[in-house]
């Protein structure tokens, strides 16, 4: 289903959120997209060693983010979507060269958004790409879900809510992350609620199909213990996605930016975009 218009909620999003000041002529550009109820924090010091490597970096916040869980209800896949693709547009007259690249849920937009655009002679970077939710912390009872989706009033009143391992297998880390949420720091949300995670599967639906439409070199990076979705979904992408490379990080829980691999993805990341460099460009 194409959804190149953007919706007035994207339109608006990319007005308020986004100034795109001119870059040289050949320079190279990258668009950031975050994970779901997260920030740019989401890709750690990955942001930074970009631009240590020469590359422009463009992040944009998702409709029903940079503010409070409530600010999710009502939101619609579409409009997620929408957003995606009007900043990439907006971004790639400024740039010979413009890659994408998201993490969770901003994988599964970058990936659909690669589908309908064409990348500019960019690629395509996935992290931790959630196309099945089937990772060794879901409850027996996760696919219920779809059986609450046929209540919107229960629905609506169900939240989701950040809990352990939040994504990462470093203690440390983990402990961090703890104290930020239970203090209200915000660099992530503390609950998400259900009638969001019905977009996300929308979304992956659509993910899914037509993936033959991804022309760009594409890079997929997951972790083996991903307690969110398993490495299937990295293997689907590697199976229908013509041109790809797949990696997969052997130390590391769901948010492989910030966990025990975040070297290896970012020298993975750098190298696919042509950027692989000194080490110094690789952050500890």
């Amino acid at each position: 289903m194409a959804l190149l218009t953007p919706s007035p909620l994207a339109a608006a999003t990319v007005a308020r959120r986004s100034v795109f000041a001119p870059a040289p002529s050949g320079s190279v550009g990258i668009l950031l997209v975050h994970g779901l109820g997260g920030t740019e924090a989401d890709l750690g010091a990955l942001r930074k060693a970009l631009q240590r490597a020469g590359i422009e970096t463009h992040t944009l916040t998702l409709p029903g983010h940079g503010g409070r869980p409530e600010d999710l209800y009502g939101i619609q896949a579409e409009d997620w979507v929408d957003t995606v693709v009007a900043h990439y547009r907006a971004l790639s007259a400024r740039y010979e060269t413009l890659h994408l690249m998201g993490m969770c849920l901003g994988a599964l937009l970058a990936i659909e958004t690669a589908k309908r655009l064409d990348l500019r002679n960019g690629r395509l970077v996935a992290l931790a790409p959630p196309v099945f939710i089937d990772g060794w912390a879901m409850p027996w009872y996760h696919g219920l879900r779809h059986v609450v989706y046929r209540v919107p009033g229960l629905m609506r009143l169900l939240r989701i809510p950040e809990a352990e391992p939040y994504g990462i297998k470093n203690e440390l880390m983990r402990a961090v992350v703890k104290a930020k949420l239970t203090d209200g720091n915000a660099f992530h949300y503390p609950w998400v609620p259900l009638s969001c995670i019905r977009e996300v599967d929308r979304l992956r639906r659509w993910v899914r199909s037509e993936l033959n439409r991804v022309h760009s070199p594409t890079l997929i990076i997951h972790a083996r213990e991903d307690e969110l979705t398993s490495p299937r979904s990295a293997a689907l992408l590697a199976r229908r996605i013509p041109r790809n490379r797949t990696v997969i990080v052997e130390n590391s829980y769901h948010m492989i930016c910030v966990d025990n691999d975040r070297k290896q993805v970012t020298a993975e990341v750098l190298n696919h975009l042509g950027a692989g460099q000194p080490s110094a460009l690789v952050p500890a």
